[in-house]
C-alpha cells in the first residue's frame, strides 16, 4: 500500500467526486461523509509519502507502469511533500469547519458543491506532486476551472468576479502552456527531470530564453503577482466564505510552488540565477509588491478585501525570497509557503465565522464582537499577530528567515519593505482588535450600549462548536508550525536547495 500513496492522492479524490455528484441526485446526505472520508483519506496519505520521502529520499510513481518520458510519473521529494500534507490538512479542516454554513446555503446543490470541491482539491494535489510540465499544466486547469465554478456560486458580484478570474487566469494557463510548447520542441520532452538534464546544452539558445520568459510571465499571473494581480480582490472577496477559506489560502501558494519547482528542478538555478541575472529585478518587483500590496490593505474598510490584499504583499514577500537566491531567501520563501497557508486559512474561517453570526463585512460592523464572539476573535487574535510576525507564531520564523536572506544578499531595500509590511499588518489588525474590543457595541437597530451594557452585557453567539473546534486547531496550528520552524528548515527545506546555494 505505501508504494502506492502517492497515486492514491490523485484517484481518491478524483473517484469520490463522481460518487459524491450521484449521491447529490439520490441522497443529498451522503454527500459529507463521502468527501470527508475521501479528503481525510488524502491526508493520510500526503502524511505516508511524506515519511517515506523522509525515509527513502524522493518517491517516483508511474503512473500505468510507463516510464518517462513516454509515460506520466508523480515525483515526491521534501519540497512538495510538505506541500502536499500543507494542502490536504487545509482542505480538510476546512470541509469540516465550514460544513454548517454550506448546508445551510448550499442545501439545494450540495453534491455540486461538494463534488467541486473535492476536484478542486484534486487539481492543487495532482498540480503539487506531478514531475511532467504538460501534466502540469493540466491540473493547473482542473483546479482553475473548479475554482471559478466555486467562486461564481457566492451572492452579489461574485459571478462577474469569477468571470474576470476566469479570463485572467486563461491568459496565465495560455502563457505557461506556449512556454512549455516551446520547451518541447527545443528539447523533445516534458518530464522535468530530463528537461533540467537536456536544457545545460542549448541555454544559449532563444528559444529555451522565450521559453522561460513565458512560464515566467503566466505563472506570476496566476499566483497573483502584483501588478498581475488585479482578478485576486475580487475574486477571493466575492467569493462564499467556505470557497474563499480554501482558495485563498493554498491558490496562489500552489502557484508559487510551481514556480519554484520550475526554477530549481526544469530551468535550475545556474539558468535563472547566473545566466539571466534576473535576481535583482525580481526582488525589486517583490518589493513594489510588497508595499503596494500593504497600502492596498490599508485602504480598504472591508475586512475579507483586507485579507486578500495582505495576500497581494505575502506574494511578494515568497518571490522575493526566492529570488534572493541565496539559502537563507529560498528556505524563508519556501517555508512561507507553508506558513502562510495556515496563517491565511485561520483568518479567512475566522471571517467566514464572524459574516455568518454578524451582519455588515465592513471593519466598523465588527464592534463588540470581542463579547458576542470571543472564541472567534481570539483565534482571529492568533491569525493575525502571526501574520504580523509576532513569535513564536510561524509568520515570525519564515520571515526571520526572509529577512537574514535579504541582509546576506545586501538587498536592505526587500529588508525595509518586509519591515514596512510588518508595521502595516499591526496597524491593520489593531485597528480591528480596537473597534472589536473598545468599541460599544451597536445593535442592528441603530443603538449604541452605555457603560458596562456595551460590551460585557451583550448575549454570545459564537459561531457553530464544529467550527470552533476547527478554528482553534488552525489557531494551534501557527504556534506548531512556529515551535518546529526550525525542524522543518534543516529537515525537508534544506534537502531541495542546490548545494552551490550558499
Amino acid at each position: 500500500m505505501t508504494a502506492h500513496y502517492s497515486a492514491l492522492l490523485i484517484v481518491v479524490p478524483l473517484v469520490v467526486a463522481f460518487m459524491v455528484t450521484i449521491a447529490g441526485w439520490i441522497d443529498k446526505r451522503w454527500c459529507f461523509p463521502l468527501s470527508a472520508a475521501a479528503l481525510l483519506a488524502t491526508f493520510l496519505a500526503s502524511v505516508g509519502v511524506l515519511a517515506e520521502v523522509q525515509q527513502n529520499g524522493v518517491v517516483e510513481y508511474f503512473m500505468a507502469g510507463w516510464e518517462p518520458p513516454v509515460g506520466i510519473n508523480l515525483r515526491v521529494d521534501h519540497l512538495n511533500g510538505i506541500v502536499l500534507v500543507a494542502i490536504a490538512a487545509v482542505a480538510l479542516l476546512n470541509l469540516l469547519g465550514t460544513r454548517p454554513i454550506v448546508e445551510k446555503t448550499y442545501a439545494d446543490r450540495l453534491g455540486a458543491f461538494y463534488t467541486l470541491y473535492i476536484l478542486l482539491v484534486t487539481g492543487l494535489l495532482g498540480i503539487t506532486a506531478t514531475g511532467d510540465a504538460f501534466n502540469l499544466y493540466v491540473l493547473i486547469e482542473i483546479a482553475a476551472l473548479t475554482g471559478y465554478a466555486l467562486i461564481g456560486m457566492g451572492p452579489g458580484r461574485a459571478s462577474l468576479s469569477s468571470l474576470n478570474y476566469l479570463f485572467m487566469g486563461t491568459v496565465g494557463a495560455s502563457l505557461y502552456l506556449l512556454g512549455v510548447g516551446y520547451l518541447y520542441l527545443a528539447t523533445g520532452t516534458l518530464n522535468m527531470v530530463d528537461l533540467a538534464a537536456r536544457l545545460p546544452e542549448i541555454y544559449d539558445s532563444r528559444l529555451v530564453l522565450s521559453a522561460f520568459i513565458l512560464c515566467l510571465a503566466g505563472l506570476c499571473l496566476k499566483m497573483g503577482f502584483f501588478p498581475l494581480h488585479a482578478w485576486l480582490p475580487n475574486a477571493y472577496a466575492h467569493a462564499p466564505s467556505p470557497v474563499s477559506s480554501l482558495v485563498a489560502p493554498l491558490v496562489t501558494k500552489v502557484m508559487i510552488y510551481v514556480m519554484v519547482r520550475v526554477m530549481l528542478t526544469v530551468f535550475t538555478p545556474v539558468f535563472a540565477f547566473e545566466r539571466l541575472q534576473l535576481g535583482g529585478s525580481m526582488v525589486w518587483l517583490a518589493v513594489i509588491a510588497i508595499v503596494a500590496g500593504s497600502f492596498l490593505a490599508l485602504s480598504t474598510r472591508r475586512l475579507k478585501r483586507m485579507l486578500t490584499f495582505i495576500i497581494v504583499a505575502e506574494v511578494g514577500y515568497m518571490v522575493g525570497g526566492f529570488w534572493l537566491g541565496n539559502r537563507a531567501g529560498i528556505s524563508g520563501a519556501i517555508l512561507h509557503i507553508v506558513n502562510d497557508a495556515a496563517m491565511t486559512f485561520c483568518v479567512f474561517l475566522a471571517a467566514a465565522a464572524i459574516q455568518q453570526r454578524n451582519e455588515g463585512e465592513t471593519i466598523d460592523d465588527l464592534q463588540g464582537l470581542f463579547a458576542k464572539m470571543p472564541v472567534t476573535m481570539a483565534v482571529f487574535v492568533v491569525g493575525g499577530l502571526s501574520i504580523i510576525g509576532v513569535p513564536p507564531t510561524c509568520g515570525f520564523f519564515s520571515k526571520w528567515y526572509l529577512i537574514s536572506g535579504g541582509l546576506a544578499a545586501g538587498h536592505y531595500g526587500f529588508v525595509a519593505a518586509l519591515l514596512f509590511s510588518s508595521l502595516i499588518n499591526l496597524v491593520l489588525f489593531f485597528r480591528i482588535f480596537e473597534i472589536a474590543f473598545f468599541e460599544p457595541f451597536t445593535d442592528h437597530h441603530g443603538g449604541h450600549g452605555h457603560g458596562g451594557e456595551g460590551v460585557h452585557g451583550v448575549a454570545i453567539e459564537e459561531a457553530p462548536l464544529q467550527m470552533l473546534v476547527v478554528m482553534v486547531t488552525a489557531a494551534v496550528m501557527l504556534f506548531a508550525l512556529g515551535l518546529y520552524a526550525g525542524d522543518i528548515v534543516e529537515g525537508f527545506v534544506t534537502h531541495v536547495i542546490p548545494a552551490g546555494i550558499l
